[in-house]
């Protein structure tokens, strides 16, 4: 229990640090954002918990092909955000993700025979 609350406890300080960080700075905000530390943070776990190393390489090969769905959106909430507020602009880019998510695992099934499902 002990584990798990340390875990949170880490990954919760991660998060509320870089949004703490946005607040001074938006470019380091965002730089600090858009590394992959709670990837890296999620790594660390599995290692330090035993899990294997074919279980790590699938989180890192996984989490590659689910960042580039990701990616439209961010270039994209701005102008949503100007044109249809926070509320609006979220859920439309939540909605362009899922879209995007669903484009690209076609993609990669027709190319290369891989499924993101």
């Amino acid at each position: 229990m002990i584990w798990l609350l340390t875990k949170y406890a880490c990954s919760a300080a991660l998060v509320v640090a870089i949004s703490e960080l946005a607040k001074r700075s938006d470019r380091l905000g965002g730089l600090l954002g858009a590394l992959p530390l709670v990837t890296l943070l999620s790594l660390c776990w599995l290692y330090l918990e035993g899990q294997p190393q074919e279980k790590l390489a699938n989180h890192a090969w996984y989490t590659f092909w689910y960042v580039l769905p990701t990616l439209p959106m961010f270039l994209a909430f701005p102008w949503l955000l100007r044109q249809f507020g926070f509320a609006g602009a979220l859920a439309a880019s939540c909605v362009m993700s899922i879209l995007c998510f669903i484009l690209l695992d076609r993609i990669l099934r027709a190319w290369l025979q891989i499924s993101l499902w």
